[in-house]
């Protein structure tokens, strides 16, 4: 991917993690500069760790346009909840979701162009879209997606396995970056609308003993 595209990527991206960070400090009555401080610790949070995690250049410091697109998003947001009715909480899922799966693609393409195998790529890729949400919620005392057994790391792992199936076939970037995007937000999206949860440690309710109840 050229840089060109890889900045305007991470821009949309950005912009779409500022506007949930402000939405959500807005939900829980954060006010003042702390609405900013939320924004921009959730669009910047996920890739700053990645950039430390692989050694390069820390992208917001690097090239500026990201922290002018974050503080816009923000500006923007601010905005329109004061003068416009405020937005249903699907919006905000909605945001948070094409931010999460814009910035899966970007954790794996930087992570590719910085030499790494497909299996640390994918593992960046969660990493860049998952942490700046999870900072968000625990400042804002929420119990993080990533922690209820929502269909939102899973669903951020099938989005960087379908850009791995399809960069693996020797697809155009561009269908790869599409393909990702798509799963991700359709598995998110449509979780939420069917009510799936992931419930790994489940157990099994033991069945009633007739037996012993026939023999009383």
């Amino acid at each position: 991917m050229s840089s060109d595209y890889f900045i305007v990527l991470g821009i949309i991206g950005v912009a779409f993690f500022a506007v949930s960070g402000a939405l959500l400090g807005h939900d829980k009555s954060i006010n003042g500069f702390g609405i900013v401080v939320v924004g921009v610790m959730t669009a910047l949070g996920g890739g700053t760790l990645r950039d430390l995690l692989l050694g390069k250049p820390i992208f917001w410091v690097e090239t500026s346009e990201y922290l002018l697109a974050t503080y816009s998003a923000i500006f923007a947001t601010v905005l329109f909840v004061r003068y416009m009715p405020s937005p249903s909480n699907f919006y905000f899922i909605l945001i948070d979701t094409i931010g999460l799966a814009v910035f899966n693609v970007m954790g794996i393409e930087k992570a590719l162009m910085s030499g790494t195998g497909m299996i640390v790529a994918l593992t960046m890729g969660m990493t860049t879209g998952i942490f700046g949400g999870l900072m968000r919620d625990v400042v804002c005392r929420e119990v993080p997606y990533v922690m209820r057994g929502d269909v939102y790391a899973s669903a951020c792992f099938a989005g960087g396995l379908t850009y791995a199936a399809l960069f693996t076939l020797d697809v155009s970037y561009l269908w790869c970056i599409l393909g990702s995007i798509f799963v991700t937000v359709l598995l998110r999206i449509a979780s939420l609308h069917w009510g799936v949860k992931i419930d790994l440690f489940r157990k099994r309710t033991p069945k009633p003993n007739n037996t012993s109840n026939a023999k009383q």
